[in-house]
């Protein structure tokens, strides 16, 4: 990159500021940053619901989500449907001109509104590539929370295109742009997936990232089906990462139910505020919405930006009755035993973090239940207990023994499976019912 182009493409970008750190000293006024997953096709409803979302009445950043066919390079695809009219579902960001993207972004992106682009993608050198090229610097994902629950590419070859990637990204730096990227680890199938997996994912994706030159980087969490384990869990993965990352130059992020969504508006407004409580508990920097449309069709802009609404005044009324987590000290609970020694495993394989996740999986210390991947051993399997838990029912290979509460007596069946996925949406469709009329503001748990 010449330095005419560093420099241009610096002020296109509007700061110096990270990502990262906009979130950071959003954090430290006591602001919880909010976000939707909102993407477009056409540059234009892009950018109106960028500035929908920079103006809502919230702490928000922006982001541009990916469409289907640019995340698993289709691009040929793409290019057909701009051309018949199709809408996709999301911007196809590698197709249209970097200018078009640039203009997209002209007096929206800033200091004070930061922009992530958020893919899906496994092979995602095209795409860090072009949201470079447009004066972007956020992004979000992993070699393995966007290889195994997404298709068939190998993880050795995701990892090698998550090094490259990296390697994009980190270049900024020369113009004067801090990159940062989200491990995706902790939202991993969405589902039925016990925290302490995702936490251990969430923390070596990071470390993987901050191994290959991007030093801004952020630790997702989604919200399961249990919300006192849930504390747990952040709780566990702030203190990992406190241990394994320093103390500065990270933050954690919080994600609304990412699995079977409530069926009714009601309920999916009660689930999103538990969300944006459970943020504040557990001193969580920013949270991923969803919006009341998810169980049915993709959210319009006034959709996205009253979830941003409402997930913000949710978190400040949680903020008024309990004082958030402020540090990231020992907090000792089973998803911190567990989740250290599933990371303890991992790093031991390999000083190179990318091959130590390969032989991980390979070994099968590391397992996702239900996720059918080739190079994901499958033995180890979930369940939701009576108290809303998720629990271990078979943990194959992994490093466990001794720590995890293997009990489950039940013979695991399609219907107790689809029973499984369905219990947050129905928990929360069944409260709202339960509770007719009552203003959506107070969320006392659930399972």
């Amino acid at each position: 990159m010449n330095e005419q182009a560093g420099r241009e493409l610096a002020d296109r970008a509007g700061s110096d500021d990270s990502f990262g750190s906009f979130v950071q000293k959003a954090q430290a006024r006591g602001q919880l940053v909010v976000q939707p997953r909102m993407g477009f096709s056409d540059p234009s409803a892009m950018r109106a619901g960028l500035i929908a979302t920079r103006y809502a009445a919230a702490t928000t950043v922006g982001t541009i989500t990916l469409d289907s066919y640019t995340r698993t390079n289709q691009h040929a695809a793409v290019r057909a449907g701009l051309a018949d009219g199709t809408p996709l579902n999301g911007y196809p960001i590698t197709t249209f001109a970097a200018d078009t993207t640039r203009c997209l972004l002209d007096g929206v992106q800033a200091s004070d509104f930061p922009i992530q682009v958020r893919h899906g993608s496994a092979a995602p050198q095209r795409i860090f590539a072009a949201l470079a090229h447009a004066g972007l610097a956020a992004s979000e994902g992993g070699p393995v929370s966007y290889c195994l629950p997404y298709g068939s590419i190998p993880l050795r070859e995701s990892v090698r295109n998550w090094e490259e990637s990296c390697a994009l990204i980190s270049d900024l730096r020369t113009v004067g742009i801090e990159p940062h990227l989200e491990s995706f680890g902790g939202c991993m199938m969405g589902q039925l997936c016990p925290p302490s997996l995702l936490v251990a994912l969430s923390v070596i994706e990071a470390l993987f990232f901050r191994q290959h030159g991007v030093h801004s980087v952020s630790l997702s969490y989604a919200q399961q089906t249990h919300p006192g384990q849930d504390e747990e869990a952040v709780a566990a993965l702030r203190r990992l990462a406190g241990e394994l990352l320093g103390s500065t130059g990270w933050h954690v992020v919080v994600y609304e139910y990412m699995g079977v969504y409530p069926k009714t508006p009601a309920g999916s407004m009660l689930l999103g505020e538990a969300a944006a409580r459970l943020a504040i508990r557990t001193g969580a920097a920013r949270l991923v919405v969803k919006t009341v449309a998810e169980a049915v069709r993709l959210p319009t802009i006034d959709e996205n930006v009253a979830a941003l609404e409402r997930a913000s005044a949710a978190a400040d009324d949680e903020r008024r009755q309990h004082a958030p987590l402020t540090t990231h000290g020992p907090v000792d609970s089973q998803t911190y035993a567990e989740a250290k020694a599933l990371v303890t495993a991992t790093l031991r394989l390999s000083q190179d973090v990318g091959q130590a996740l390969v032989q991980a999986f390979a070994q099968g210390l590391l397992d996702l239940p239900f996720c059918l991947h080739a190079d994901n051993a499958g033995r180890a399997r979930s369940y939701v207990a009576p108290s809303g838990r998720l629990s271990w029912s078979d943990i194959g290979a992994m490093p466990l023994r001794g720590l995890a509460e293997v009990n489950y007596d039940g013979e695991l069946t399609s219907a107790s499976l689809l029973d499984a996925l369905s219990h947050v949406s129905r928990s929360f469709d069944e409260r709202a019912l339960e509770q007719p009329g009552q203003r959506w503001g107070v969320c006392p748990g659930f399972g």
